[in-house]
């Protein structure tokens, strides 16, 4: 039996406008200059990350009528900004959040394909759902659609750009210039695709990429979204916060993939954490317990309370008890994406014991219900802590979700990685130039059917 160490993949998720930043913190930049995303990117290479990833906010959420910061706000176009990154970096993977709701097979095809040549085999696609009508009004083709058609319209559309991408030979470009070849017409095939959400026929533009298939990320926690994800994605974004409850997550993603044919690497789980480094370990839990109190503040504390009760609380005192009112029937007191359960009766009494158990204010209570997966203490004590649930199967890895922009990872990499790197669990440099090499992951080879020579 081999005693070599897992090895851990990180990640680094660039921080926008929302209440996992400190955007109030005079250290905080802008969210929208490049140089601040070129900070981030090129300490996550230098720290040897698997790769950068940019999340994605298509509508500013509304709360009781007027924007709040809970969602990510302010951001340019994400393929946009990765593709300037393609230039300013050499190894990191560039991931990049798309909605598969509001977009075509052949376009999304076309981006990502133009994107993994640009960045010589770094491109990344996290493969995102919604059913929110609201978000959909930015959208010219209306934007509803049924929550249960959502993971039906992503699977064509993964399907259809899979299509795409395989209708080149690998070696389609001859460039015989005595000839006066430059890639046979039966090197690239017609795509043909006829669904409930899609009916595609015609040929891509693009040569097949160096990745053949950019990386698909995906991120979904429901049964139909592991499914999906054990069905489609090279790697999955979580927010299981525990050792425990990491490990079943895992080991349940993980059994799905026999039935589609892919084995135990053929997927990587990744839970998005956050980090807070110290002296000491309680040099670090001040400065976490400070760090999270400017991330919930007062109002946004009431906020994520109304959001389940479904009311105007603003009268309620963030450092009192919770509201003795039930939640009202109709809780669609905010308009966007919304951070918990469907049934906000029981979600109330969950709050309301855990509450009384840890005799917690609101505020106190918001704090602790809404914390990521946290890492704290000294850099020693975060290396081995990281390692530990990557040994013990609870992930593959971790995506890092500073909390100032952009240069909440700096410390992280000047600390962290060289204690996971003594350790023997971490890269000492890139093996590899793509992110499937980074990633560990086999190259896709055609794989697809609809796609046939003309």
């Amino acid at each position: 039996m081999s005693n070599q160490r897992k090895q851990i993949h990180l990640a680094a998720h660039f921080p926008g406008v929302n209440n996992t930043t400190v955007w109030s913190d005079p250290a905080s930049k802008s969210q929208i200059d490049f140089d601040s995303f070129v900070h981030l990117a090129e300490t996550a290479e230098r720290g040897l990350f698997d790769f950068f990833f940019l999340a994605e906010g298509l509508r500013l959420r509304e709360h009781r009528g007027r924007i709040h910061d809970l969602d990510v706000v302010g951001r340019p176009d994400t393929l946009t900004v990765l593709g300037a990154l393609a230039g300013v970096t050499t190894h990191l993977g560039l991931a990049g959040t798309i909605n598969t709701t509001f977009n075509e097979p052949y376009e999304l095809a076309r981006q990502f394909a133009s994107l993994d040549h640009l960045s010589d085999g770094r491109a990344a696609w996290n493969m995102v759902t919604s059913s929110d009508a609201f978000t959909g009004e930015n959208f010219r083709r209306g934007g509803y659609l049924d929550w249960n058609d959502r993971y039906v319209r992503a699977g064509e559309l993964i399907d259809g750009a899979r299509k795409f991408w395989d209708s080149w030979d690998p070696t389609a470009l001859q460039i015989d210039r005595a000839r006066g070849v430059f890639a046979p017409d039966a090197s690239i095939r017609e795509v043909t695709h006829s669904g409930s959400q899609f009916d595609i026929r015609g040929r891509f533009t693009i040569p097949r990429s160096p990745q053949g298939h950019p990386v698909l990320l995906q991120a979904g926690d429901s049964d139909e979204g592991r499914e999906f994800g054990a069905a489609q994605a090279d790697a999955i974004f979580t927010i299981h916060g525990s050792l425990e409850d990491g490990q079943k997550f895992y080991s349940d993603v993980k059994g799905r993939l026999a039935k589609y044919g892919r084995g135990h690497d053929d997927l990587k789980v990744l839970p998005a954490a956050t980090f807070v480094l110290g002296d000491s370990a309680a040099d670090a839990a001040e400065r976490a317990d400070h760090i999270r109190h400017q991330q919930v503040g007062p109002q946004t504390a009431i906020a994520f309370l109304e959001q389940v009760w479904g009311r105007d609380l603003s009268a309620y005192d963030p450092d009192g008890p919770l509201p003795d009112v039930e939640p009202a029937e109709d809780s669609n007191i905010t308009r966007g994406r919304v951070r918990h359960a469907k049934d906000p009766r029981e979600i109330a009494g969950q709050w309301r014991a855990k509450a009384e158990a840890e005799k917690l204010s609101i505020r106190e209570l918001i704090i602790a219900v809404t914390t990521r997966q946290q890492f704290v203490g000294t850099a020693t004590q975060v290396a081995e802590e990281i390692d530990r649930y990557v040994q013990a199967d609870a992930c593959d890895g971790f995506i890092l979700v500073p909390h100032l922009t952009p240069a909440g990872l700096d410390e992280f990499v000047e600390k962290v990685v060289p204690e996971l790197q003594n350790r023997g669990s971490f890269r000492i440099e890139y093996s590899g130039t793509t992110l499937r090499s980074h990633l560990g992951l086999r190259h896709p080879h055609h794989q697809t059917e609809g796609v046939r020579a003309s």
